[in-house]
């Protein structure tokens, strides 16, 4: 394994907010329990988890043995993983810190003076309070801060939640976390296009006639309705994942692909994107949806949102950047293409749209592909498409880690290169304001199908090549 141990062995307590919800058992703890077996942890480190009820460390070791076995890889080298495993109930406000104050400091006696890093796995709803909370309590000096997406749920919201965020905390004490960012995909979006000349000279509007960001899921949303009823497909991903996605394809080459050169590329780009125009976006939601439990009645809210982003910079002017994600749909994929334009003088007549296609999924350990145009073999001269593919464990001596194990190990050595920035954030609600202020009108579609018919127009000419 190529990285190293943390922040030069510093002694770490990392407190877990919400640490016995969806999110910490899904993706939290089985990737905090992969950089444990990779030996990518600090030799010193304490898990502490809180939450409202008093729960004891063994039951709480016990909610974390099932999170790893059922979402993760297994409990494996439990002993030495579990005996660094605390809990702090009975809450955490600005009012009452229950117990986690103590459990803090009980947790310092044991390993000596630790870096702390706060990971709130809770709803944006209640980012201000335990913010607040934090810095009541004296647990915000030199700490390292995580928000789980999203950072605010509108303009309004996030000009709120920034103020109040760093009334507490130094910006770079904030981590915003976005795994799509920590994919092994996407990072390679950089390596292909800044190490490879052939890639370099083509990654432009001269040669690109559209660029797909496509993310349908077949997932229904049981277990999590009421947050997706309060959110909704462009709040819970077009904000989020799909524009910082369009912003890492679309950056000019930064000086470095340090933090600081690596983000303010990201956020420069992203103060190019035009804002949204509704009549260019579908929204949808699926068939049965107001039947799940927890889902209101007459909700209205958007499972599925198809829409063009128009990047203004001299690289894109011009290229539709097409976003689609969705859930209870026909096929699940995560992958970012690149459509590019037929030769303006070819001989040759019929080429297929889709005949020149540069793809990056970004699921699992992720994987480069290229569709190219090639003669049939055979006596007759038709054409046909074809493909290669690098799936990336495939590299040498090729060893990955989840996004969100990547984001985690970059929160613990310092490394803000992948998280968001509060000037790139604030842009990103204003390109959204249009279609968050006056939506179109939702529109039905048939579980297992790709969404509403409207939305296979706008990836005209060359159509979803997820499909």
């Amino acid at each position: 394994m190529a990285s190293t141990r943390s922040d030069s062995q510093q002694p770490t307590i990392f407190v877990l907010f919400g640490a016995t919800g969806d999110l910490a058992k899904r993706m939290v703890l089985p990737s905090f329990h992969q950089l444990h077996v990779e030996g990518l942890l600090p030799e010193e480190w304490l898990l502490v988890g809180n939450g409202r009820h008093d729960t004891s460390d063994d039951e709480f070791r016990d909610h974390v043995r099932s999170a790893l076995e059922e979402f993760g890889s297994g409990a494996d080298d439990w002993d030495s993983f579990s005996e660094r495993i605390r809990f702090a109930g009975n809450g955490f406000t600005v009012d009452d810190p229950g117990d986690l104050v103590d459990v803090v400091a009980k947790a310092r006696e044991d390993i000596g003076d630790a870096q702390l890093v706060h990971y709130i796995a809770l709803p944006p709803s209640t980012f201000e309070d335990y913010t607040a909370a934090l810095g009541a309590h004296g647990l915000a000096d030199g700490a390292r801060v995580v928000y789980e997406k999203p950072f605010g749920t509108s303009q309004k919201a996030f000009e709120q939640l920034d103020k109040a965020v760093h009334e507490v905390l130094d910006e770079k004490q904030i981590y915003r976390i976005d795994h799509f960012l920590g994919k092994e995909a996407t990072q390679n979006l950089h390596v292909l296009r800044f190490a490879n000349g052939m890639i370099d000279g083509i990654w432009n509007s001269e040669h690109v006639e559209q660029v797909q960001i496509d993310v349908p899921e077949t997932l229904n949303i049981d277990d999590r309705a009421e947050f997706y009823d309060s959110t909704g497909a462009v709040l819970d991903m077009l904000v989020t994942h799909l524009f910082q996605v369009a912003a890492e394809v679309a950056m000019e080459p930064p000086a470095t692909l340090d933090a600081e050169d690596l983000q303010s590329a990201r956020e420069s780009v992203i103060g190019c994107f035009r804002p949204i125009d509704t009549s260019e976006v579908v929204l949808g939601q699926y068939d049965g949806y107001r039947d799940v439990e927890g889902v209101a009645e007459d909700s209205v809210v958007d499972t599925f949102v198809a829409a063009t982003l128009w990047v203004d910079t001299d690289r894109w002017r011009g290229v539709p950047f097409l976003l689609r994600t969705g859930k209870m749909l026909g096929v699940g994929a995560q992958r970012v293409s690149l459509v590019f334009r037929t030769p303006a003088n070819s001989p040759l007549k019929d080429l297929p749209r889709d005949g020149a296609v540069l793809s990056f999924d970004l699921s699992g350990n992720g994987a480069i592909d290229v569709a190219m145009t090639v003669k049939e073999p055979g006596p007759d001269f038709d054409l046909s498409v074809g493909h290669l593919s690098l799936p990336l464990p495939s590299v040498p001596d090729a060893e990955p880690l989840s996004p969100y194990s990547r984001l985690i190990l970059d929160v613990l050595n310092g490394d803000r290169s992948l998280f968001t920035r509060p000037d790139g954030l604030a842009h990103v609600w204003e390109v959204a304001a249009p279609l968050l202020n006056d939506p179109p009108e939702v529109k039905s579609y048939a579980p297992g199908s790709m969404g509403p018919d409207e939305a296979d127009e706008l990836a005209a000419p060359c159509g979803w090549l997820v499909h």
